[in-house]
């Protein structure tokens, strides 16, 4: 898979629409080859101002459901799982199967604390029985989103133990009785996915969690209690493997609202979406119809088709407004449910398909020192946690290097996170002192050494089910002091280029992105992985 590092700081702004993240799951067209956006003809009459708002707010409505059935589609066009792509065919869970090192190019910012385990599954057929083993206090946590990208429930040691469990997810409109034992998860949408992630304590406990992660499995309800080998998927060789946010991003007016009127069928608005309904149905945009752009007459018509542009512009700018800046740290604590806040749910799903809820991770990012100034390796920096103010996390947590480009940097000790497998040693009085930088502090230090590169970088802390004073505000990661170095020539002060904060923003989420998480990337197939 092709990737491109991030843009140097003079091209953020102008590259915004390119910034951080894409997925290893490609998406290909349902069935017919991407339109030519259609300019709207010389005659055609404007639309009216209302009529204008409309077409954008449905774009940006219907925006994440679209991007996850592209997704769905050719993440599941494989005969069977993939470990380095995470894909695998319905129903199915492709687990990754080793621990990203600094070779490991295929997305940026990877994640070294656990393993993923992802699978879509399609409910039109009957409820699918997820088996979780008994991970015996092992944290691990089983997210499952809607096909509009909301979090409907999330098994795991937060919510429901680390015993063995089973949970049927059943589809909207599936009603029947459930087995005795057999935990029901009502899901909105007959789409689901599962993004799960299983503790991994360093390269020497990668067979553990390969072991454990072997026994997550999905059973059809009808087979439930008996024997069940999963048949084989079937490949589309014409599915072509262009990334999906750009497969979207290059869908005309027809083509986007055909496939949300499609989508829709299987997938319907829930009731506090009522509103939009109404308002998609004026459009001439009802689910399960065939969509005709033009059967509200030329001002609808021509509205619709300047909506694909207004649209993405839209949802791009709300990006930045993602999360908020704290200490020169990016924190997104308000993901993974959206309620009807439409806009917060596309600027997600257009920078971190698959985002957490903060209760089960928070990923605080940070590109800048205390004063604003680019993070880079030409200079030391310290990060000082005072007595009992360590990241408070109830499963763990960790401080994360990347480069310029977004991958894992280099180093003597193969070091790449600490917090979680390299534990910190605390000063005399129980603060913490973390060491980030590029040449080796002094002895009696090292235990605490984050090595950095010799150019610019960012810290990543992931917490993993973050205490009520994170989620609350009133734990806040600590700003990143200069303890010395020369000033680098190409430093931007946080105030300089907007781009760095609409970099942090997309960052941040890249990891509730997670994904998380799994995430979509925009534009020039960056793919991140948290």
């Amino acid at each position: 898979m092709h990737v491109t590092p991030p843009f140097p700081p003079g091209k953020l702004r102008r590259s915004a629409a390119a910034a951080a993240v894409t997925t290893l799951l490609l998406w290909a067209s349902a069935g017919q080859a991407d339109a030519v956006r259609q300019a709207p003809s010389g005659g055609d009459a404007p639309p009216a101002a209302g009529v204008a708002a409309d077409v954008v707010n449905a774009y940006v409505y219907g925006y994440p459901l679209v991007l996850t059935q592209a997704t769905r589609q050719l993440s599941t066009n494989v005969a069977r799982p993939n470990a380095a792509t995470l894909q695998a065919p319905v129903n199915r869970f492709a687990t990754a199967d080793n621990v990203p090192s600094p070779e490991f190019r295929t997305v940026v910012s990877p994640n070294v604390d656990t393993l993923y385990s992802s699978a879509w599954l399609d409910l039109k057929a009957g409820p699918v029985v997820l088996h979780v083993p008994d991970t015996r206090g092992r944290y691990y946590l089983m997210p499952i989103l809607s096909a509009w990208t909301d979090v409907i429930a999330s098994p795991g040691k937060r919510t429901t133990g680390t015993k063995a469990g089973d949970f049927a997810v059943t589809g909207p409109e599936w009603h029947g009785t459930l087995p005795a034992g057999v935990k029901r998860i009502k899901s909105p949408t007959d789409s689901a996915w599962i993004i799960g992630r299983t503790q991994l304590n360093g390269p020497a406990d990668l067979p553990a969690v390969r072991a454990l992660a072997a026994q997550y499995t999905l059973t059809p309800l009808s087979r439930y209690g008996r024997a069940y080998t999963p048949p084989a998927g079937r490949v589309d060789p014409s599915v072509p493997t262009t990334p999906p946010a750009d497969r979207v991003a290059r869908m005309d007016a027809t083509a986007f609202f055909s496939r949300l009127a499609s989508a829709m069928a299987t997938n319907p608005a829930v009731p506090a979406d009522a509103p939009m309904a109404a308002t998609l149905k004026r459009l001439g945009i009802s689910p399960g119809k065939p969509f005709d752009i033009n059967a509200k007459g030329t001002a609808t018509a021509r509205a619709l088709r300047e909506a694909v542009t207004a649209g993405q512009q839209k949802i791009q700018k709300a990006v930045s407004g993602l999360g908020e800046d704290v200490n020169g740290w990016r924190v997104a604590t308000d993901l993974g449910r959206y309620g009807t806040d439409y806009l917060r749910r596309a600027a997600t799903a257009w920078q971190g398909l698959g985002a957490n809820l903060p209760q089960d991770a928070v990923y605080p990012t940070v590109f800048t020192d205390s004063k604003g100034r680019q993070l880079t390796g030409e200079r030391r920096y310290t990060l000082h946690f005072p007595p009992g103010r360590t990241p408070p996390a109830n499963a763990f947590w960790s401080l994360t290097m990347y480069d310029q480009q977004g991958f894992l940097v280099p180093n003597a000790l193969n070091r790449y996170e600490i917090g979680h497998t390299v534990k910190p040693r605390p000063n005399s009085d129980n603060s913490v002192d973390i060491y980030i930088q590029h040449d080796p502090p002094a002895a009696g230090k090292q235990a605490n050494w984050l090595p950095a590169p010799t150019g610019p970088f960012n810290v990543m802390l992931r917490m993993y089910w973050p205490r009520q004073s994170v989620l609350a505000g009133t734990w806040t990661p600590p700003p990143v002091i200069t303890a010395s170095g020369p000033a680098a020539p190409d430093e931007l002060a946080r105030t300089g280029d907007d781009g760095v904060g609409f970099l942090a923003a997309g960052a941040a989420l890249c990891l509730a992105t997670g994904g998380a998480l799994i995430v979509l990337a925009r534009r020039h197939g960056t793919a991140s992985r948290s």
